[in-house]
């Protein structure tokens, strides 16, 4: 019996080669394992569901959260989104092969760069099954081979959908070894592919901020990454105040889990008085807790039911993801900015402001992947964005930052066309 770093080098051999197929692999082979990946997931939805109950009773009797659980289960309305997705990624332009700024020398030669897959990458996710097709849809469109390794309280999901995606691919006569999911449970399996050069180009963790910190710290090939989500809303003087209600209240209670969900509020003292009970009512209502600076503390103190506590130092940086939310009076857009720089995740912010000059210079300034005017945070999210799928969020600022789609899972080469030259 092979051990599991042995069972994963052997994993990393296979993708190295499938990679080299998906490398030259046609649009159309590519879109019609996308279609086909689709089609399975909508008729074998039943078998999937079945799968999934195994991971939720499981998770159950572990004592695991509510957030955890709503992360791992496959809801009607998350598998048709997971076909959905497949059928976007087809549609989306092949980036593989195309060339950009070419341009023609003095010398005489045309220089520009093409676009080329990474080759092979580890994708580390724990909890959210749909990963796996997100994971998989992308590595095929973009001509790379993946590696997944999914949390051990989805592995029944995990390798109902693994097997679906290789079905898609010998469907479409491309090598089933393109998409490969560790079927160990066993904790050294993420050491053994993140050590891995030879055969691994990069890794993408996805999940608790513990999990992607240890990655970055063991792997010997480059990560991209994101440790949390602290996302702001700051709610500028003289903006709509209804818009504010609405995109704060979407921002913090449409889903409490998801890493784009806003944690922190920021409101001008301007606007304070005549925000912060409106919004304090509708969080009352849905049992959010406010940890407030004493200033927000002392507006949201008349409102009914509402559910207070002051802000510690260690609040303004926190991702609760859950019904908890810091809460801040600010004086002005200076501070505002000063605060998310420095307190922030650089992952998603956003102004609700009616002045342009107060806009233009939150999206300049603020150090964020996504930077938003007008708009919930939660939109902040590859499928939102038209990526038709993410891999992960971003919060680098190199190679790849945000939503993490096709375009991210590529790279680019010189390419030199000539007929003849010779450098003098």
């Amino acid at each position: 019996m092979s051990t599991t770093p042995e069972l994963v080098a052997d994993l990393g051999r296979r993708a190295r080669a499938a990679s080299r197929r998906m490398a030259s692999a046609s649009t159309a082979s590519k879109n019609a394992a996308l279609h086909a990946l689709a089609e399975a997931i909508r008729a074998g939805s039943g078998a999937l569901r079945a799968a999934n109950a195994l991971d939720l009773d499981a998770a159950r009797e572990a004592g695991l959260d509510a957030a955890f659980i709503d992360r791992l289960r496959l809801s009607d309305a998350v598998v048709a989104q997971m076909a959905a997705s497949c059928e976007q990624v087809a549609a989306l332009p092949d980036p593989i092969g195309a060339v950009d700024d070419l341009r023609r020398r003095p010398s005489g030669i045309a220089v520009g760069r093409m676009r080329v897959p990474l080759g092979v990458f580890g994708m580390i996710y724990e909890s959210r099954p749909n990963v796996t097709i997100e994971a998989a849809s992308l590595a095929i469109k973009s001509g790379n081979a993946v590696i997944l390794r999914g949390g051990s309280e989805a592995i029944h999901s995990n390798r109902a959908l693994a097997a679906l995606v290789a079905g898609a691919l010998q469907q479409a006569q491309l090598p089933a070894d393109a998409v490969q999911l560790i079927p160990t449970t066993d904790r050294a399996a993420v050491g053994a592919l993140i050590t891995l050069p030879e055969y691994v180009d990069v890794v993408i963790p996805r999940g608790g901020k513990s999990l992607i910190a240890r990655i970055a710290a063991e792997a010997r090939v480059p990560v991209i990454k994101h440790l949390d989500g602290n996302c702001h809303v700051y709610v500028d003087g003289g903006c709509d105040l209804d818009m504010a209600v609405a995109v704060t209240d979407n921002a913090k209670t449409q889903r409490y889990s998801p890493c784009n969900a806003a944690e922190s509020l920021l409101v001008d003292a301007a606007a304070a008085a005549a925000f912060l009970p409106r919004i304090g009512a509708v969080f009352a209502a849905k049992g959010v807790e406010m940890r407030c600076c004493a200033r927000a503390r002392a507006l949201l103190e008349p409102v009914t039911g509402a559910r207070l506590a002051d802000a510690s130092e260690d609040d303004w940086s926190t991702e609760y993801l859950a019904p908890i939310i810091s809460v801040k009076v600010v004086d002005g857009l200076d501070a505002a900015i000063a605060h998310i720089n420095r307190y922030g995740s650089g992952h998603t912010d956003a102004i609700v402001t009616n002045d342009h000059r107060h806009a233009m210079r939150f999206l300049r300034e603020v150090d964020s992947a996504s930077v938003m005017v007008n708009a919930s945070t939660r939109f902040s999210d590859g499928f939102e964005f038209g990526l038709g799928a993410e891999i992960g969020i971003s919060t680098d600022k190199f190679h790849a930052r945000g939503p993490v789609g096709l375009e991210g899972l590529t790279s680019q080469k010189w390419v030199v066309l000539g007929d003849g030259e010779l450098r003098r």
